[in-house]
């Protein structure tokens, strides 16, 4: 089918680019001087937003942007859409779960002893932070095109969330395991592709949805991780000097806690 070939090309150009990204962190941090200072910046690089980071999310964006007015795209959003519906594949409800699936197998592979770059409350801080970024990329984006949606049910198809979510998981483990296990690290995107593939295979999205949802999910996990030290020093700032008190209360025939923080 055509909507799997094309997948297949972008899962392809996609895979290569960030190899070649890949490499070239690698070739930096090769002939760096090992020494306290090298790997405190090593450390704060791992953080930067650089312009490299921004190539692929920054395409897919564009692509699924301009597949809102672009006749062309628009019209390959209507072949793709229309040989879909001359196969008449079943749908499935796994694109529900598989968009979670990479940040469940971090998790899952950090139980088993394959750790990642990050322990359980930095990589949650991060994920969770993604997550939110994602969410406020994608909702108000399908608010504002009220792009109508193939199977017709609502205008909120643009950009796909989903995806969004699929793509900001694989990037997720991508990130926690790219300097450790290259092909581990990648193993996450196939899902999110099949997670993409089926949001067009259930007749819920177009194809620039799906790959600007991909675009949006990728952006928003860096942009996580560029944003990780800043939040971690928030929320642990002035950690010793603090208090939490949670204490319970009972009022008006009402039990509940109350929870106190001194800073």
């Amino acid at each position: 089918m055509k909507i799997y070939r094309f997948f297949s090309i972008i899962f392809t150009v996609f895979s290569i680019l960030q190899s070649t990204v890949s490499a070239q962190e690698i070739k930096t941090d090769s002939t760096s001087i090992i020494s306290k200072d090298s790997l405190t910046s090593q450390q704060s690089k791992e953080y930067n937003l650089n312009y490299k980071k921004l190539i692929i999310p920054g395409v897919l964006i564009g692509y699924g942007v301009a597949s809102l007015t672009i006749d062309g795209l628009k019209q390959l959003n209507l072949s793709t859409r229309y040989e879909i519906s001359e196969h008449k594949p079943n749908h499935t409800k796994l694109d529900n779960y598989t968009q979670y699936a990479p940040a469940v197998l971090v998790y899952g592979l950090n139980l088993a002893g394959i750790e990642g770059k990050h322990n359980l409350k930095d990589r949650t801080i991060i994920y969770v932070t993604s997550q939110m970024i994602s969410a406020a990329m994608v909702l108000p984006l399908k608010s504002l095109t009220k792009e109508e949606r193939p199977d017709g049910s609502n205008h909120q198809s643009f950009p796909s969330g989903h995806t969004a979510a699929a793509f900001s998981s694989a990037q997720f483990m991508f990130r926690e395991y790219k300097d450790t296990n290259f092909w581990l690290s990648i193993s996450g995107y196939p899902i999110a592709v099949f997670t993409g593939v089926y949001r067009a295979l259930n007749n819920k999205h177009w194809v620039g949805d799906i790959v600007a949802g991909a675009g949006f999910g990728i952006l928003s996990t860096e942009m996580a991780y560029w944003l990780y030290p800043k939040i971690n020093k928030w929320i642990f700032k002035n950690k010793e000097d603090s208090q939490t008190i949670i204490s319970p209360y009972y009022q008006d025939k009402a039990f509940g806690f109350a929870l106190v923080k001194r800073f």
